[in-house]
């Protein structure tokens, strides 16, 4: 099982577009697991409505899920 600061890492290196409840880019994290996202994109998954939400820092205590997606 890989270690979730370890793919928060990964994240950061590679930069793929994650799913957050927000699509953006992880440009820094700490040992808490907070995130700090850039370039995030909201989009509403029944309309579809989209909003720029820009620069950001997650709580990472409040993260539950976090994975990867296409664009």
């Amino acid at each position: 099982m890989v270690q979730p600061i370890n793919l928060i890492f990964r994240y950061l290196q590679n930069r793929p577009w994650i799913q957050v409840w927000v699509y953006d880019f992880i440009i820094g994290f700490d040992e808490s697991k907070n995130l700090v996202l850039d370039d995030a994109e909201e989009i509403h998954s029944k309309t579809k409505s989209r909003k720029q939400l820009g620069r950001f820092m997650l709580k990472g205590g409040t993260i539950t899920l976090l994975q990867s997606v296409s664009n």
